[in-house]
């Protein structure tokens, strides 16, 4: 990992991650499920949120996890001894992201910059460009048709600037979905977030904290965990600023993952 890695903070995610942790300096693919897979992709990019949030905000301590709330001004010391202050450049052709939205899931929106375009080529020219451009932390583009080339060229681009790339695939309708979710492209990861039904907190009444159902369809390097583990069942932190996974994978590092089944998904 040239450019270092972003730990989740949850040692069953960041297992099945190369060097531990997202790779910065990379692209990485975000998908919905259902409906949000098709519209309204408000869970990818809570989960972009996140992790941008993450790269913003240096860690208070070893234990804190990729969901820390709260945004913050403060430069990030990189986990590669670099520090990393800017802004994130937010592509999309929708005017629907909504600021006390990111604020919510720990990114200050005061440090994003949105670019308009009504088209995916020109979505696809705006990130690019953005890889290329001095003060910026990330890149974030909601894409409905990826090919393979322009994958290739933000991963390249990528890897060049130390830049993080996040892809939200935002379809038009069920076909468009069908066509390119099974597409190869070139990104190091590629993640679906699915929402699960809050548990009350405490046990107290009423709603509880977010959950949702975080599956690693793809990963370089790595053991993709849906080959063993259907998915990571993940709460939104509260106050305590973690994460937590459901009682019965908190505690339970995926299974090795055999030779022959690399073979067989080849």
């Amino acid at each position: 990992m040239a450019h270092g890695v972003l730990p989740f903070g949850v040692a069953a995610i960041d297992r099945a991650l190369p060097g531990g942790g997202l790779a910065r300096g990379a692209l990485h693919e975000i998908l919905g499920a259902g409906g949000d897979e098709e519209e309204d992709g408000a869970l990818p990019a809570a989960f972009a949120a996140r992790i941008l949030g993450r790269l913003t905000r240096p860690p208070t301590s070893p234990s804190q996890s990729l969901t820390r709330p709260g945004p913050s001004l403060s430069p990030l010391k990189g986990g590669e001894g670099r520090d990393e202050v800017g802004v994130i450049v937010w592509c999309q052709c929708r005017p629907d992201l909504y600021g006390p939205g990111l604020a919510a899931h720990g990114l200050d929106p005061g440090r994003v910059v949105l670019v308009r375009a009504p088209r995916d080529a020109e979505i696809l020219w705006a990130m690019e460009e953005g890889l290329r451009a001095p003060g910026i932390v990330a890149v974030v583009g909601e894409i409905g048709s990826l090919p393979m080339v322009a994958s290739r060229r933000l991963q390249i681009a990528a890897e060049h600037s130390g830049i993080t790339a996040l892809l939200l695939r935002r379809w038009r309708d069920g076909g468009q979905a069908a066509r390119e979710r099974s597409l190869p492209n070139a990104a190091v990861t590629r993640w679906r977030i699915a929402a699960l039904p809050s548990r009350p907190s405490r046990g107290e009444p009423g709603v509880g904290n977010p959950r949702w159902c975080v599956e690693l369809l793809r990963c370089r390097g790595g053991e993709p965990a849906c080959w063993e583990m259907p998915a990571w069942e993940m709460e939104v932190p509260d106050a305590t600023d973690h994460v937590s996974l459901a009682t019965a994978l908190a505690d339970r590092p995926a299974a090795p993952v055999a030779a022959e089944k690399y073979r067989r998904a080849g």
